[in-house]
Parts: structure tokens; sequence; C-alpha cells
């Protein structure tokens, strides 16, 4: 059986620095993988690589076999990939309901009733269905991240990119997003997450890669790769690779 992602040799430089340099990458299918590395490893690029707001110099990116190289973010999208962004960017004129709705529709092909339950339901996976009604442009930074995990929840993906979703959030709110990660990775959803702070990874996933020089250095068990030296020696003079666990 293929793997649900293939990533093939991916290459990818601006000008001339070299953010990927022959990447690849198979990710299973029910699987959670976790992606560290220092800032500008290109962590976020490879994202882009894999939704489609990035086109590679090189290389091949397969979702359950197919090379999907040419299709744009919104036909990746409907075909089962999703993915949050760093800095959460909401319709702020709408309200948080029709956010998600708007995901469901357009992202998830749902329309009528199946579009309103499913909005409804990753709104409240996500602990937002006391704000539907909100203006979304009022929310604070937990809000604004948990509507950005909602509208890509709605979308109904079978791969799911998280991309720095527990930045600024308080050790109780790191602990209660990697419920709700695991919770959608136990209903079969898989999903690859680029984070800095590591102890959420330590929870959430079984999988550690870290990126630096534009390829991964490190891939195993989150705890084995945090201890490697060759990892160590990238976040030297950084204490970004606390891993005291959450819980």
């Amino acid at each position: 059986m293929a793997a649900l992602l293939e990533l093939a040799h991916i290459s990818k430089r601006f000008g001339g620095v070299v953010v990927a340099d022959g990447i690849s990458l198979s990710v299973d299918a029910g699987s959670a993988v976790g992606i560290v590395g220092p800032n500008g490893a290109g962590k976020t690029t490879l994202f882009g690589v894999i939704s489609g707001d990035v086109r590679p110099d090189g290389g091949n990116v397969l979702f359950e076999g197919a090379r999907i190289n040419r299709l744009d973010p919104g036909a990746r999208c409907r075909l089962g990939i999703g993915r949050t962004y760093q800095v959460p960017k909401p319709f702020e004129r709408m309200n948080v309901f029709e956010n998600v709705l708007v995901a469901a529709q357009q992202g998830g092909r749902q329309r009528g009733v199946p579009s309103h339950e499913r909005a409804i339901s990753s709104l409240e996976r996500c602990g937002l269905m006391d704000r539907a009604n909100r203006n979304a442009g009022s929310l604070g930074l937990l809000d604004r991240k948990r509507l950005e995990l909602a509208r890509a929840l709605a979308t109904g993906p079978r791969l799911l990119l998280l991309d720095e979703v527990a930045g600024g959030l308080t050790a109780p709110e790191v602990r209660d997003l990697v419920e709700v990660v695991r919770s959608i990775r136990a209903d079969g959803t898989s999903v690859i997450w680029i984070e800095h702070v590591v102890r959420a990874l330590v929870d959430a996933v079984e999988r550690l890669l870290c990126l630096s020089g534009g390829d991964f250095i490190a891939d195993g068990a989150p705890r084995e790769v945090l201890e490697s030296p060759a990892v160590r020696e990238v976040y030297l003079g950084t204490d970004d690779l606390a891993i005291e666990g959450t819980a």
C-alpha cells in the first residue's frame, strides 16, 4: 500500500538560499509526525510545497500514490490536505460560525445541512461553540488559533498540517490543544505538526524529524531525536529543546 503522503527529492531555493536540498519524506495514513528545526530552516516552506502554496524547483509530491505537483492549493484541499498557518487570518467581518461554514463548503465541498453539521462539529471540537456568533475580528490569540484549526478541520482533511499552533499559548492551553490533536488523530486523520513548543510534540506524535541545512538530520522517536548530538548542535545556545511533558 502506498503511503498517504510522499515527498520525493524536493528541492527549493530562494535566490542563493537553499531551503530544501533533495528532501524525501513518507507519511503513512493514521500517523502523527512532528517537525522541528531552527528558525529559517524551511519548515513552513516545506508545508507550502505540500499544500500547493509553494512550487518546488525539483522533485515530486504524491498523495495516495498520485503525483499532485500541478494541483493548486484549493484542489489539494478538496483532495484531503488541510492546513493551518502560523498567523491566523480569519475573515474578520464574518462571525466565527460563518468562517468555519465557508471552509466546510468551499474546502470540504459540503452543502446545506451537512455543511452546517460539519461546521458545528468543528467548532465543538475546538471549544468555540460559545463564540459562534462573535465577530472573528474581535477574537484574542487563543481563539484565533482555535478558529484556524476549526476551519482546517471543517474541510474534512485526511492529512492535517499544523504550523505553530501552540505558539503564544499558556501551558494549560497547550495541554488542551494536545488533547484536541490526539482526538483528531484518533479519528483517523494523519497529522504533520511543525512546532517550537517541543513539549507539545513529545506528547502528541510518535515520530519526530529535525530539518536543518535543507534536509532532515534526524528521524525517530521524539525523545531520541531531541537528545541526539546532531539536533543539539543545531539548537546550540537556545532553550527551544526543553521537553518537559505537558501533563
